[in-house]
């Protein structure tokens, strides 16, 4: 290198280094890029496709229970409408149907838990706060008046033959306050299963939380009218054939109510595999029914046979659910996928600030 060259070398610029706390070039009135985010949108995936719910151990038991609740609560509600109007033929079938349901669900629900005595430990507090502590006392509260009242028409129907000594007297002072005490309770057991089920991290069942408890109540109000109308002569039968067409105007409605407000991903396990031919067949024998008790009710014969039908629409719409409930827990997608729905639905909403994904 000669001294010319070296009077001539400049060393070169060092990189213009980013001012701290400078801010990002936003998009102007003369355009350009904008906002660029510090990092890509975020995937939403399971560990491997695992289920990300886990699957809740609810079987057949659990399911027998749903339907027979409804039908206890609903029979309770039809024999007390039978007492004031003074059927005395429905209101002994209507509040025996409600005793054995009742009997018979409660058994279902203690081979599901197990062992008789954990029924007793949830009845040794009450949480306000908690479906199942609430539910456990509706039931146990429920079934004391079901159990008067049933009781004394078993007595009377034997020819007062049962061992009750002066019981007898304070059994029949109390069986009218009985049944009218389980017919205040009969809504609330024929619901709470339904805010049971919704009330957990169940994708399907809590994407039904708003409309399910209608849908269950509507159900036992066809079920308790089908029961009666097969075990009631047609001449004292007529509140039951109105309680079961309601219950099925009720039933049709709520569920499509229900599957519009709900997200569609959460919605399809009601209608796929063996969930969705339950509801189907559900809703066929409901119609069914109802347009018998409505036209032909006055028939023994037709009376029947849409009871029949009537409760096997019933215990099809619980069994349904139910499994359509645990369907959805075994694939990532039904969970996933509405979270991303209502993440996306709160932006649009101005709820949640873009702040999240761009980093300010």
């Amino acid at each position: 290198m000669t001294v010319s060259d070296f009077d001539s070398y400049r060393p070169p610029e060092p990189p213009r280094r980013r001012r701290r706390g400078g801010k990002r070039r936003r998009a102007g009135a003369g355009g350009g890029r904008g906002e660029v985010p510090m990092v890509p949108e975020a995937e939403f995936t399971s560990y491997y496709g695992r289920p990300v719910v886990k699957a809740p151990p609810w079987g057949n038991p659990i399911a027998a229970y749903l339907f027979l609740g409804g039908v206890a609560g609903g029979s309770a509600l039809l024999g007390v409408g039978a007492q004031l109007a003074g059927k005395p033929l429905l209101r002994r079938n209507s509040r025996l149907g409600a005793l054995a349901a009742v009997g018979v669900g409660s058994v279902a629900l203690v081979a599901d838990l197990g062992r008789p005595e954990r029924f007793h430990h949830m009845l040794r507090t009450f949480k306000p706060t908690s479906p199942m502590s609430v539910g456990s006392w509706i039931l146990a509260v429920f079934s004391a008046g079901a159990g008067v009242a049933g009781v004394s028409e078993i007595d009377r129907l034997t020819g007062s033959r049962l061992p009750l000594g002066p019981l007898r007297r304070l059994l029949r002072a109390l069986e009218g306050p009985a049944g009218v005490e389980a017919a205040v309770f009969a809504t609330p057991l024929a619901a709470y299963t339904a805010v049971l089920l919704s009330n957990t991290a169940n994708p399907t069942w809590n994407a039904a939380r708003e409309d399910l408890p209608f849908v269950f109540v509507s159900s036992a109000s066809l079920a308790a009218g089908g029961l009666a109308m097969i075990t009631t002569p047609v001449r004292e039968s007529g509140p039951a054939r109105a309680l079961a067409v309601l219950g099925v105007a009720g039933e049709l409605t709520a569920v499509r109510i229900m599957e519009k407000n709900m997200d569609p991903i959460a919605a399809e396990p009601l209608h796929l595999g063996d969930p969705g031919k339950m509801l189907v067949w559900s809703e066929r024998l409901a119609v069914a029914g109802g347009i018998g008790a409505l036209l032909g009710g006055r028939n023994r014969v037709i009376a029947a046979i849409s009871g029949v039908s009537l409760l096997a629409a019933s215990a099809l719409t619980r069994f349904g659910i139910l499994r359509a409930g645990i369907a959805s827990t075994e694939d990532p997608r039904y969970t996933i996928e509405p979270q991303k729905n209502r993440l996306a639905a709160r932006r649009r909403a101005g709820i949640i600030h873009d702040s999240i994904t761009t980093g300010e």
